[in-house]
């Protein structure tokens, strides 16, 4: 294969941070190849300037022998550099057509755009509706959309950011077949994901970057995901054991044809909700993104309200305020680290603070602790290895992973009797989310009762207990995690219930 993109001693500066220090990267055509590294170690700097959306402050970049340096993405396109973002830039009450008219430059007419559009999705096995409303399409269909509108550049280079941690593991394969379709075709393909078993799956060639620096160029292939997720953060560590109970105790937290309208239009409401989750037990929520996670974490943390009956420790809950049911030992981590878990202004002593003042005693007659504060921030820092200069830091100042770790921990550390926790890994790194599931384990194994609501497959099947999936408001009876395939998860996290699964997975098997 030809050699198609070269970065040569790419290096981009910010205050007290050296993001890329003479990064070196290679692609050829029609090559598949994996960018890897922690969070922080300048991935998402270097697809920025590889995109037109950065200047680098020194090196160079040559795209098919010749000079790039794309000062906007507009450039980047028109010299065939394409990119599909980990968090979608449609508008949700445009048609599919619409979405991707607004992104080019010399539309052709509306009824040969929903032509284009619709060999697109043929050639490439991506079947969308071009006059489809993009608000009342699944995770999974939107992703198509920004693909085929990428697509329809005619690419050289495609850049994809964690492209299937909005996809059933059906809707993975299928796009993997898109991408060595792209492959044999001559695209080349920049994969950038903390998933690395897909990385062995899909990619021959990876750049592993630490701090900002290339360690190391290698044969995923060649690799466990253990030693390629040591060599992105330059140590060894254990990856979470899974939690089995010695025995069946009594529901702790306890659902009961739970139901409650969404807030929005484009929220989903839950209907008729049932789960139960003893002491020592961690139950595993999967789904994909957009089908009731947010509304149902609400309704347990107390933020929204429903009809039903949601019980813990035998009291009924529905009724009772936020404050009152962490009072009684029922924490909740949510999804969005700043601004809802996290409050980016202030200080990570006064986040402590925040969700921990009743459990931990750090006021006493509306008079804080400050010191008993400061040393409860600093054991969160300590025990989950929040990479941070002191506990005067800002929120905001965190990058993603260490925040979340913060915000996960400090739950977690005030040693709730349950404990239910949204997206707990959602974009960290492999060592960090090896931390938080471990910790999730240990609280378990203390007797907690954990419920993990995640589109991390992987992790569920690590993790968990049982497994129940969320599809279209609606939950799957959980199932005891060796006894569900992930074919079957992924037909649930589809849409797929009931009596079909069985005849879907022997389909599927034949």
């Amino acid at each position: 294969m030809a050699r198609f993109f070269d970065a040569e001693e790419i290096s981009k500066t910010y205050p007290g941070v050296k993001a890329n220090d003479r990064v070196k990267l290679s692609i050829d055509s029609g090559e598949i190849h994996a960018l890897l590294g922690e969070n922080g170690s300048g991935k998402s700097t270097l697809v920025k300037i590889i995109y037109g959306l950065l200047p680098p402050d020194e090196g160079k970049m040559l795209l098919n022998g010749q000079f790039y340096s794309p000062q906007s993405p507009r450039q980047a396109r028109a010299n065939g550099v394409a990119m599909v973002f980990q968090h979608f830039s449609l508008f949700e009450a445009m048609t599919v057509a619409e979405n991707i008219e607004v992104g080019m430059d010399d539309p052709p007419s509306r009824s040969k755009l929903e032509a284009n559009i619709d060999q697109i999705g043929k050639q490439y096995r991506l079947p969308i509706f071009p006059k489809r409303i993009v608000g009342d399409l699944s995770v999974g269909e939107r992703q198509r959309v920004e693909i085929i509108r990428c697509l329809m550049q005619n690419p050289k280079l495609l850049i994809m950011d964690e492209p299937t941690s909005v996809l059933t593991p059906q809707e993975a394969d299928q796009l993997f077949a898109t991408l060595r379709e792209l492959s044999s075709e001559g695209t080349a393909i920049l994969y950038i994901s903390h998933k690395l078993e897909e990385i062995r799956t899909l990619c021959k060639r990876a750049t592993i970057l630490r701090t900002g620096r290339v360690v190391n160029v290698c044969n995923p292939q060649s690799r466990s995901a253990q030693e390629l997720a040591e060599l992105m953060v330059g140590s060894s560590f254990a990856m979470a054991s899974k939690r089995t109970p010695s025995e069946v105790s009594e529901p702790l937290l306890q659902a009961v044809n739970l139901s409650c309208k969404a807030a929005t239009e484009f929220g989903v409401s839950l209907s008729g909700v049932s789960f139960s989750v003893g002491k020592g037990e961690i139950l595993g929520i999967a789904g994909i993104a957009g089908n009731g996670q947010k509304e149902l974490a609400a309704v347990i943390s107390g933020e929204a309200t429903a009809v039903g009956s949601l019980r813990f420790r035998g009291i009924d809950l529905l009724g009772k305020s936020i404050t009152e049911r962490r009072s009684l030992g029922l924490l909740t981590a949510p999804e969005e680290r700043l601004g809802h878990s996290a409050a980016s202004e202030m200080s990570l002593t006064e986040n402590a603070f925040l969700t921990a003042d009743q459990r931990m005693v750090l006021s006493k007659k509306g008079v804080i602790d400050w010191k008993k504060t400061k040393e409860f921030a600093l054991s969160i820092i300590s025990q989950f290895d929040v990479r941070v200069t002191g506990v005067d830091s800002h929120a905001r100042a965190l990058s993603g992973g260490n925040l979340q770790k913060f915000v996960i921990g400090r739950e977690i550390a005030q040693i709730p009797e349950s404990l239910v926790v949204n997206q707990p890994t959602w974009g960290v790194d492999a060592a960090a989310a090896a931390i938080i599931r471990q910790a999730l384990v240990d609280l378990a194994s203390k007797g907690g009762a954990v419920v993990i609501i995640s589109q991390d497959l992987d992790e569920l099947l690590e993790i968990s207990s049982s497994i129940a999936v969320l599809s279209c408001g609606k939950l799957s009876q959980p199932k005891n995690t060796n006894d569900i395939t992930r074919n079957e998860i992924g037909l649930l996290m589809g849409g797929v219930h009931g009596s079909t699964i069985g005849s879907e997975t022997s389909g599927a098997a034949a």
